[in-house]
């Protein structure tokens, strides 16, 4: 189930993504990942909270961008950090 929050109303059009091959802090660290995510804020991909170094959260503690989406193949769905939400 998804829903709906002020952050989805503020998100432009989606931003390339930075490093389309993976984790661009995993990538930069020589470190691994088990799924990535997008930011719809600025393009970063960073790996999910189920990955070692946890990158997506990170980026959202430090930049404050509260939407993310899959960027696994065939996943559409996207999260709102702000409101712990699938939206």
């Amino acid at each position: 189930m998804t829903t709906t929050c002020q952050h989805v109303a503020e998100l432009g059009a989606e931003p390339a993504p930075t490093t389309p091959e993976g984790c661009e802090d995993c990538l930069a660290e020589g470190g691994r990942w088990v799924h990535l995510r997008l930011c719809l804020g600025c393009g970063k991909v960073a790996c999910c909270d189920s990955s070692p170094a946890k990158h997506a959260s990170k980026h959202f503690a430090d930049e404050a961008h509260p939407i993310m989406r899959s960027f696994e193949p065939g996943e559409t769905w996207r999260w709102c950090f702000v409101d712990n939400t699938v939206v």
